[in-house]
């Protein structure tokens, strides 16, 4: 097929790969302009999609918008069977949708209708969710709303969110090729009416744990935040960022975000936390036994 590519994360690459060693005809890949590296004088930084796309040698484009008829035009003017959208993060008008001959198909990380929205993966882990997944979706105006062609599913476990969306991503790229392959096998099906849930995207103000919640959630904060922005907590007026930690059944009414031992169990709502992988600020990634050794911690400290 004669394909147009859409999109910039990581996330996205997997399906821009698996659509090139299909052979499938890409004529263009769009994905979002080169940004700030983060820190002055370092210059801009293409994206992931748009680096895995020139070493492809597929065409690369990156409108800041594209509602202008002049971009609308462009894009109508290449001709593609399907637009494939991964993680774009523009949104697509209704020119654009009705392009190309067989419409736009998303690689959605949810299991539609539940977690239509930016941020599906962290959502479904922060819920409790038993399990997610991929669904390949017929794009129309609404979000996420459109109906879905074909759908795979995984446990979520104890995932992290960048573990999961790794999962996810190569998931998407093997259902999308399974999908163009035969597009009549797998018929648009409308999402059902029921269970309808928004994953709107994570705030960074969300990373900050809150003591009072059972020791179950903040465990799932940390993993929704993992690897960013990061679940974090002040230790002596320090940020800390936790990135892995394991609940403890024992409860200590009254003593929440307070060390129960020297070992940096620390008192949630509900049960207790122990740190599994740690980080200060400005430094590496260290384990319980490394941080203590390097900062020990009494017990009655208040976090």
């Amino acid at each position: 097929m004669r394909i147009v590519f859409m999109g910039t994360p990581d996330f996205a690459v997997p399906t821009l790969d698996a659509l090139a060693a299909a052979g499938h005809d890409i004529v263009a890949a769009y994905t979002q302009p080169p940004r700030p590296a983060g820190r002055r004088g370092r210059g801009l930084v293409a994206s992931p999609v748009q680096r895995r796309a020139e070493a492809l040698g597929v065409a690369v484009r990156s409108p800041v918008s594209l509602k202008g008829e002049e971009e609308q035009a462009a894009f109508a003017a290449l001709d593609a069977d399907v637009g494939v959208v991964a993680a774009y993060g523009l949104i697509l008008p209704r020119a654009v949708l009705d392009a190309p001959r067989h419409g736009c198909l998303n690689v959605h990380g949810s299991l539609l209708p539940r977690w239509r929205g930016a941020a599906p993966v962290q959502r479904a882990i922060l819920a409790g969710d038993g399990e997610t997944g991929v669904g390949i979706m017929q794009m129309e105006a609404g979000l996420d709303t459109g109906p879905v062609r074909l759908e795979g599913r995984t446990a979520i476990d104890r995932k992290t969110a960048g573990e999961l969306t790794t999962e996810l991503a190569q998931l998407g790229a093997r259902l999308m090729v399974e999908t163009l392959a035969d597009l009549s096998a797998h018929p648009a099906v409308a999402q059902r009416e029921a269970g309808v849930t928004y994953a709107a995207k994570i705030d960074k103000a969300e990373a900050r744990i809150n003591w009072a919640q059972p020791a179950t959630q903040v465990e799932r904060l940390v993993r929704a935040m993992n690897p960013a922005p990061g679940a974090w907590f002040e230790l002596a007026g320090e940020r800390v960022r936790l990135l892995a930690a394991e609940v403890l059944p024992f409860s200590f009414p009254g003593g929440e975000g307070t060390t129960v031992d020297d070992r940096l169990t620390i008192a949630c709502g509900d049960g207790a936390i122990r740190p599994v992988t740690l980080q200060r600020a400005g430094r590496g990634v260290a384990s319980l036994d490394e941080f203590l050794r390097g900062y020990p911690v009494a017990s009655g400290t208040n976090l």
